[in-house]
């Protein structure tokens, strides 16, 4: 018996190849790392965007808007960016009510972000459709246009992302103990806030 053991543990010994398997607490867990490394891929495309909006302020001799008579929607563009800043707290508050196994609280959080992230999109939208200038007109138009349409994007992105997260949540899909699919786009929804607050400063106040 004590020579099959031996016999077994060394057969188990040649089975093994390369190094243990990592402790589970030190594992990132797929999901999480998968989106982080995303949002860190997208801070470089913002940054690309930045750096052609500082290159024509600086060879424009800082002449920005209002320009050629055009001027920028300050004002609605700062209502919209409390809009957008409105939907992290009520995404915070889906994600802090199903980890404490509050359903009725992730079921109104989350519908209050995507239908205020409906509401920033929209103002966008509408925004374009009235500010009198197109993207060809003028190498700060097609700055202005690429960075807020750019996070135009990111914000359609982020409403599809919360559309499934809607819809699984009024089925009764997540628990204390299963909530990733809650806490991912929600890592998301706050990197378009972040972004946005960087734009609006950046493009509508500076």
């Amino acid at each position: 018996m004590e020579a099959a053991s031996i016999a077994h543990a060394e057969h188990d010994g040649h089975e093994h190849h390369g190094p243990p398997p990592a402790n589970r607490s030190s594992r990132v867990e797929t999901q999480l790392l998968g989106m982080l490394l995303f949002i860190v891929s997208e801070v470089m495309v913002f940054g690309a965007f930045f750096t052609a909006y500082f290159f024509i302020r600086v060879v424009a001799g800082d002449e920005w808007f209002p320009f050629q008579g055009h001027k920028l929607p300050v004002a609605v563009a700062g209502v919209n960016t409390a809009i957008l800043l409105s939907s992290s707290v009520t995404m915070h508050w889906a994600e802090t009510s199903i980890k404490n196994g509050n359903r009725l609280g992730l079921k109104a959080g989350i519908l209050s972000t995507f239908l205020l992230g409906c509401t920033f999109l929209f103002i966008q939208i509408n925004e374009y459709a009235h500010i009198g200038f197109a993207p060809h007109d003028f190498a700060q138009a097609s700055v202005f246009y690429g960075l807020t349409g750019l996070h135009g994007a990111h914000v359609f992105v982020g409403l599809t992302l919360l559309a499934m997260v809607v819809v699984r949540s009024f089925r009764g899909h997540y628990s204390p103990e299963e909530h990733r699919g809650v806490e991912v786009p929600g890592i998301y929804w706050h990197f378009v806030d972040v972004m946005w607050v960087v734009v609006y400063s950046s493009v509508y106040v500076l």
